[in-house]
Order: structure tokens, then C-alpha cells, then sequence
């Protein structure tokens, strides 16, 4: 299957359909060791100062006044 040759939407839904197939398996992903390591790292800074960051609009426009 040439995946170019698909237009946008049917790609869409072979991705979903990808995914879907993943998530149907009900299988745990392992994390490695540094994922481990920089997700308590981003749990202990946010134990820390509380800051909860930005809501989604300011980050949509932060992103779209680039």
C-alpha cells in the first residue's frame, strides 16, 4: 500500500483504525527508565510550585501568533 497515495481522510482513518487495534490489545506500554525518571522529575516540580501551566486557548494562541 502506497500511503501517499491515500487522500487525507482515508489516512485519518487508517491511523484511528491503527490505534484502535492498539488500545483493542488492553496491553500495558512500558516506560523506560529515563521516561520514568523525567516524568517524576516533572511530577516532583509540579509538587512543588503548584503551577497547573497554561489553558489550551493560551497555548492555541501562543502557537497561532508565531
Amino acid at each position: 500500500m502506497e500511503i501517499q497515495s491515500l487522500t487525507i481522510s482515508e489516512r485519518i482513518m487508517l491511523a484511528e483504525a491503527l490505534w484502535d487495534s492498539v488500545v483493542a490489545e488492553d496491553v500495558e506500554i512500558e516506560l523506560t527508565g529515563p521516561q520514568k525518571e523525567e516524568l517524576d522529575r516533572r511530577l516532583a516540580a509540579f509538587e512543588v510550585d503548584q503551577d497547573k501551566g497554561s489553558s489550551w486557548s493560551r497555548v492555541k494562541a501562543r502557537i497561532l501568533n508565531r
